[in-house]
């Protein structure tokens, strides 16, 4: 299975999130992921103008595993939790402060703040949006309360077992940084609950506002207590370094889900061999051209030196138009690049992606219609067409490889893909565009209103007999992405 989240990243970048599920009753997972952008004419956006080489430079990829999935209930209590893997970490370090025992360590406190985010997020989002009847959000606020201060004690309390005589500097450190992210994770959620609940239900926000904020509060003081960085107010550099801590700490945190990537060329053999075949085909016409004139001709004459010079000039022309050939011949089946992506040295898989500007009529039927133009933009396009690129993926994936990975279940692999659309913006006009209206009987104004493109996209997923279509359309102005539109 495939599941795919789009959403702004910043005012030029949108991210789409990518989930490729893997299914364990097959070794090699397949999936195919297809993307045609169409992009309006006026962008001057062509494969001249916007070469494959500048289209990477807006792609950011990174690629890591899909974090275990468990409730804050099931964190909070239970036998097979990860506070259990936590607690054995932590009493094995104890009796064995062995190198390996401390990247033990250290592994399953990033495993534990990396899951707590994702259960604090999915609580969270099921409070503000779930559909409910009486107080029942608010008894959702009632467990996310309990269940975030149970889950904060329990791992604080751990401290105790490692603070003793003859622990690593390191063992501390370490329980220090999941401590301050986890307290971040807690302060942030817990905002983006109480921003949640204030759009979506005033009276339950109203009634439990003063709770949220003593969960709040209360993590901020442990911060000021224990030398923590917290936001300030009334900071003279604008917090500038607490929110740089934060990105580290989340980095930190996360960097075991993080796959190694490593990227190269694709079809570089095959490619080696097809521009053979064609300097051997040039040499081929050459070499008849020089023996069939030296026969009649005989050597040293000067219809002979013609017609090596001419053989000369057609036998490099041939090779490049062969070379032509060949490279369109490789792009419909090879790709651009080739990922590797490893886990502790062991390959999990690979991602080839290729990208291409390809006329309309090589634009499947099916995602035509789903494309579904405006009879005006339909008429428009038989002028000057919208541009279409085409952004091709192929991902492989060991079901094998990723069941080796420690003591949790891994559903597959997180593509986190970042595209930045500076490049489309540069050749827009700008945002304000000049409106008159009518005001009173014989007056009129002028107003100002938004000069906008739109930038759709199709995707279509593919995992073993599965096929599913997405569309979406960016609103773009010279100043960025203004809102991005599921149709």
């Amino acid at each position: 299975m495939i599941d795919i989240q789009v959403k702004l990243h910043d005012k030029y970048s949108v991210e789409f999130k990518i989930g490729y599920h893997i299914d364990r009753e097959v070794e090699k997972n397949e999936f195919r992921m297809n993307t045609w952008f169409f992009v309006p004419h006026s962008l001057d956006i062509n494969a001249t103008t916007y070469p494959k080489d500048a289209f990477y430079k807006d792609v950011k990829s990174n690629v890591r595993l899909i974090t275990p999935i468990y409730s804050l209930k099931e964190i909070a209590g239970g036998e097979w939790t990860p506070f259990v893997f936590l607690e054995e970490a932590f009493l094995h370090l104890v009796t064995d402060a062995s190198k390996e025992s401390l990247e033990a360590y250290e592994y399953q406190i990033k495993m534990f703040t990396s899951i707590l985010k994702s259960a604090l997020r999915g609580k969270a989002s099921e409070a503000i949006h779930h559909e409910v009847e009486g107080n029942e959000r608010g008894d959702m606020v009632d467990q996310y309360i309990e269940e975030v201060r149970l889950i904060v004690r329990r791992y604080r309390d751990l401290k105790k077992i490692i603070d003793v005589e003859g622990m690593p500097r390191e063992a501390l450190n370490y329980f220090s940084f999941g401590d301050e992210y986890l307290s971040n994770l807690v302060e942030f959620h817990t905002f983006k609950l109480l921003d949640g609940l204030k759009e979506n239900d005033p009276v339950c926000y109203e009634r439990e506002v003063k709770r949220l904020m003593a969960l709040i509060r209360s993590e901020i003081d442990y911060k000021k207590i224990n030398g923590y960085l917290v936001a300030e107010t009334e900071s003279v550099d604008r917090n500038r370094a607490v929110i740089y801590r934060r990105g580290m700490l989340k980095k930190y945190a996360e960097s075991d889900l993080f796959l190694k990537s490593s990227k190269k060329k694709d079809g570089v053999l095959v490619e080696q061999i097809y521009y053979s075949i064609a300097a051997g085909l040039s040499m081929i016409f050459a070499t008849m051209v020089a023996f069939s004139f030296q026969k009649k001709y005989g050597n040293f004459t000067m219809p002979l030196f013609v017609a090596l010079v001419v053989s000369y000039m057609l036998k490099d022309r041939i090779k490049e138009l062969m070379r032509f050939y060949f490279a369109h011949r490789l792009g419909k089946n090879y790709f651009d690049r080739k990922t590797t992506i490893s886990m502790n040295e062991n390959v999990v898989g690979w991602i080839k992606d290729g990208v291409d500007f390809i006329s309309e009529n090589k634009v499947p039927e099916e995602i035509l219609e789903r494309r579904a133009r405006t009879d005006l933009l339909a008429a428009d396009n038989r002028y000057a067409g919208e541009k279409i690129i085409l952004y091709r993926k192929w991902i492989q994936l060991d079901a094998e490889t990723l069941d080796q990975y420690g003591q949790y279940d891994i559903a597959g692999v997180n593509e986190i893909l970042r595209f930045n659309v500076g490049s489309f913006v540069q050749k827009m006009d700008e945002r304000d565009y000049e409106l008159y209206v009518p005001e009173g009987e014989t007056g009129y104004v002028p107003i100002n209103g938004d000069k906008v493109y739109y930038l759709n996209f199709l995707t279509q997923l593919q995992h073993a007999d599965q096929v599913e279509y997405k569309r979406y359309r960016l609103v773009i102005t010279r100043e960025g992405i203004q809102e991005i539109q599921k149709m």
